[in-house]
């Protein structure tokens, strides 16, 4: 049975980073960003790639067709049993794809939804100073924390009924925080 980790966070809350440390340190582990397949489509310049695209930029979730098939996708052909994805999921609607595909496929277990929590401000900092994309801008950045904010309430209180949310903060060092989220994943397995 292979077991999934989900981890979510603010824009700029280091999840993605976070999770390919720890699957570079563990080589039973898979990881997947969520942001990182959109952005390989966009690249490789399918038209699902600019569909992609023309919501990427914007700071919009794209339609959850497209997000679930990536992730399904993904797992399914996962070279491990555990995976890692982070950046999933970002509304209630993708929560609740991914929570059908769940009950209808025995052969994957979510075992923790875990969330990095950063002050809106850290956030700020680190992605308008990293200046990745066309999407890390300050009017970008506002919508995508909009975006990530209004569902988030309902989003901890689906996976806390089902005790399956595990918060760590994201403001200390990336050795502190991959120490902590590593460990609390091998807890896990």
């Amino acid at each position: 049975m292979k077991k999934l980790f989900l981890i979510i966070g603010a824009p700029g809350s280091g999840k993605t980073t976070d999770a390919e440390l720890i699957a570079k340190q563990n080589d039973e582990i898979t990881h997947y960003s969520t942001g990182d397949m959109l952005r390989a489509e966009v690249a490789s310049g399918s038209e699902l790639g600019l569909e992609i695209n023309n919501y990427i930029t914007k700071g919009l979730i794209v339609p959850i067709k497209i997000a679930i098939t990536t992730i399904v996708n993904a797992i399914k052909n996962a070279p491990t049993d555990i995976i890692i994805i982070d950046g999933y999921p970002r509304s209630m609607e993708q929560l609740n794809a991914l929570d059908e595909y769940l009950r209808n496929d025995s052969s994957l277990k979510l075992s923790s939804v875990i969330e990095v929590q950063v002050s809106e401000e850290t956030a700020r900092d680190r992605v308008l100073g990293r200046a990745r994309g066309a999407d890390d801008n300050t009017e970008v950045f506002d919508n995508r924390m909009k975006v990530y904010t209004e569902p988030l309430a309902e989003i901890q209180a689906f996976y806390n009924t089902k005790n399956l949310l595990h918060v760590i903060s994201g403001e200390g060092t990336i050795e502190e925080i991959t120490s902590e989220m590593g460990s609390f994943i091998n807890s896990n397995l």
